[in-house]
């Protein structure tokens, strides 16, 4: 039986915010490093999900070289929003493992934050706001607090990027119990600028475009409107002169990231080698 090529560590403690541990799994290539790391980011409308979204990833993307970190964060309940400290939960896996990288044999110069629909809005927003006021010093008690949260590439699938066009989606899907609202803690009447201060396109802006970014969407979701949300994101980095690439899966729905990455037609077997240039390319 062939050794594995990377090496797995389960419930990784990056931080404790407000008496929540918070944990992740690293897939950690075998070999002196240092490797580049993708944090990952599961979706679940902020209040489900889990971190066997990437079970497939982890060990595909180990096996080719890139060291991966799923976290978990916490999620919302009804009547009880997280934001903004949901966000300051996935910057600071992103600070703990910079921190950590020597230790690890990780190239801290070159990470990726990867979600998938609210996972993508929660990496999108720790890539291009991460380092603003409304998140920067929030756990001032956090081991790496002061290191920075700033990654080289950002890979969002079918995300969430504009909350106020989400917020009207949802309330057509789901009015009794609207999701961006429950993660909010308000609805856009209330609090418009809340909503533009989540919304990462709201930071698709000239002095952020360092970042290179690999949108995915599938043409058949309808659960995440990819017109209002990926299509429009990718116009605004592009109108912000970003490195921004598309990856268009045709026929694919929503929630299919978790799927096996060698299944015969498998949208995530579509995906992989087009990811794997762009990360090659930008990583």
């Amino acid at each position: 039986m062939a050794k594995p090529s990377f090496e797995l560590r389960k419930n990784v403690a990056y931080a404790n915010h407000d008496g929540v541990e918070l944990t992740g799994d690293l897939y950690l290539p075998n070999g002196p490093g240092p490797f580049p790391l993708i944090v990952n980011v599961h979706g679940g409308y902020w209040r489900r999900g889990s971190r066997d979204t990437f079970q497939y990833w982890g060990p595909y993307l180990a096996e080719r070289g890139y060291a991966g970190y799923t976290i978990s964060y916490r999620l919302t309940k009804k009547g009880k929003s997280t934001f903004p400290g949901v966000v300051s939960d996935v910057r600071a896996a992103v600070q703990f493992m910079r921190g950590s990288a020597n230790e690890l044999r990780l190239d801290s110069g070159r990470i990726a934050l990867w979600g998938n629909s609210a996972g993508a809005h929660l990496a999108a927003m720790v890539a291009l706001a991460g380092e603003s006021p409304l998140f920067k010093g929030a756990y001032p008690q956090d081991k790496f607090a002061s290191v920075s949260s700033q990654v080289k590439v950002l890979i969002g699938t079918y995300g969430i990027y504009d909350l106020l066009a989400q917020w009207k989606y949802s309330q057509i899907q789901n009015p009794h119990d609207n999701l961006v609202e429950s993660l909010l803690g308000a609805s856009p009447m209330q609090n418009r600028k809340l909503y533009f201060d989540a919304s990462p396109i709201s930071y698709a802006t000239l002095d952020n475009n360092k970042t290179a970014v690999f949108v995915i969407w599938g043409t058949e979701d309808d659960t995440v409107d990819c017109r209002s949300q990926s299509l429009e994101f990718l116009t605004a980095l592009k109108q912000a002169e970003f490195q921004a690439r598309p990856c268009v899966v045709h026929g694919a729905p929503h929630y299919w990231l978790s799927d096996p990455i060698d299944e015969p037609g498998s949208h995530s077997g579509f995906v992989a080698p087009r990811l794997i240039r762009f990360l090659q390319e930008r990583l």
